[in-house]
């Protein structure tokens, strides 16, 4: 299938589909941007993607508006993933640099119906009469390397049932639910995708979780998991580590409310 036409697409406000990517903007301006800021943009079933097929090169890249996608690597057999959800910036065909002295197999898969924002070469020179808009986009990259790079740390933990503990933490930052038994995770991750999240296989995994359910720290709930008592010891040390110049998110802690993603400021 070749790339769509840019008037097969829907049409949606950005500023509206995603308000803090605005928040920068001179109020004087805001009223205006979130009219002139509209930008085609895609739903995407759930199953295997190849966005090659759908969705044309160029500009800035896309915005995950909403929805759950994965992105795997491999070398050698071994694989690991990254997922990605509202407010991420994705560009698909950055980065499979064909010289590489290493050979990794990449794909996408969506895990729950997405909406992407796209902001092609039209697009960026639309948003371009809005500066401030581009220190946001940018922001939303470094906040995914620095999500990667907690990550890196997680997976170094030798006993994967406080790697899989530290996992569930770490996403409950961006899609937790504070209730009065503990945190909702709402994600229907399979036992192989944690594995790739967190560099084990899919028993060891599955054998993670039964000895976090029996500790009590963990309990099985519709379509997720409930996190009960406070984040494992290290986990809390990984926060806590300082990047200069970083400002530290904060967190939404209302009851039935979800947590503010890292990028949200």
């Amino acid at each position: 299938m070749q790339p769509r036409d840019r008037s097969a697409f829907a049409r949606v406000h950005l500023l509206r589909e995603d308000p803090d990517l605005g928040a920068a903007i001179p109020p004087g301006e805001l009223g205006w941007a979130v009219e002139h800021c509209v930008v085609p943009a895609i739903t995407i079933p759930r199953g295997s993607w190849s966005s090659e097929q759908q969705l044309p090169a160029g500009g800035i890249g896309y915005i995950v508006l909403d929805g759950l996608l994965v992105r795997r690597v491999g070398i050698d057999g071994r694989f690991g993933g990254e997922l990605l959800g509202e407010g991420d910036l994705l560009r698909p065909w950055h980065g499979d640099d064909p010289t590489s002295n290493l050979s990794p197999t990449t794909g996408w898969k969506v895990i729950t119906r997405s909406r992407l924002a796209i902001l092609d070469e039209r697009s960026t020179a639309r948003l371009a009469r809005y500066p401030a808009l581009f220190g946001a986009i940018t922001g939303r990259a470094l906040d995914r390397a620095r999500r990667l790079a907690l990550m890196m740390a997680i997976v170094h933990h030798p006993r994967i049932e406080v790697r899989l503990h530290m996992l569930l933490w770490h996403l409950s930052d961006r899609w937790g639910r504070v209730g009065a038994d503990g945190i909702t995770l709402p994600l229907g991750l399979s036992h192989s995708l944690l594995a790739d999240l967190i560099a084990a296989q899919r028993p060891s995994v599955t054998g993670a979780l039964g000895k976090l359910y029996d500790r009590g720290l963990v309990r099985a709930v519709d379509h997720g998991w409930l996190l009960i008592g406070e984040p494992p010891g290290e986990f809390l040390e990984i926060q806590e580590v300082e990047v200069p110049g970083a400002e530290t998110p904060g967190t939404d802690l209302r009851e039935g409310t979800a947590t503010h993603p890292p990028f949200r400021r």
